[in-house]
């Protein structure tokens, strides 16, 4: 981008938004940090995704106590798409010993609205997810400065449909006595 058609202004804001990825960045990245509120983690990846000219997921990998492992470019795309691998996403979710995972990726044509692609690889992530013990706590839709959240819509509530209920445990039958056993007593 050549800076002698950009404005001040423009120059200004952009070293704003550097210094502002950079900060909460490093707040991240402290021992122990963690993300305090749905609005910290989206308002961090609208920073961090927000002017993308092409499609990026990402991943913000999360401990027992919602402290930040790592956050992750993982899939970049083209303009309008994205091609995402849920076993990829579930390798490295094991990788970082991840117990929750906050997933967010832009639309660049500036629409916040999540298309039913979006939902349906959330739902998968979601599910393959949920086979490994890692939650999924939200997906972030980011549009510049708009975005959308799947959990404030209520897209992410409950289990994921397609998780088997884990099996209860078997209960030892009582034995009916045999005639020959009651004969004995």
């Amino acid at each position: 981008m050549a800076t002698a058609n950009c404005s001040n202004r423009t120059r200004y804001e952009d070293a704003t938004i550097r210094r502002a990825l950079r900060i909460m960045g490093n707040r991240l990245r402290e021992p122990g940090a963690a993300l305090c509120s749905p609005n910290a983690a989206r308002d961090y990846l609208a920073l961090r995704l927000g002017n993308r000219e092409h499609e990026v997921f990402a991943a913000v990998f999360l401990d027992t106590q919602n402290r930040v492992i790592a956050t992750e470019e993982l899939f970049r795309g083209t303009l309008t798409q994205t091609a995402v691998y849920p076993r990829e996403v579930v390798k490295r979710a094991l990788a970082l010993n991840a117990a929750s995972v906050i997933f967010a990726h832009n639309h660049p044509s500036g629409a916040e609205e999540p298309s039913q692609a979006d939902r349906w690889l959330t739902d998968q992530l979601k599910t393959a997810l949920a086979m490994v013990d890692v939650r999924t706590l939200d997906h972030f839709v980011i549009a510049g400065t708009r975005y959308a959240s799947f959990m404030e819509r209520g897209w992410l509530d409950g289990p994921a449909e397609s998780t088997p209920e884990p099996a209860k445990p078997k209960r030892p039958r009582a034995r009916k006595p045999t005639k020959r056993a009651a004969a004995k007593k």
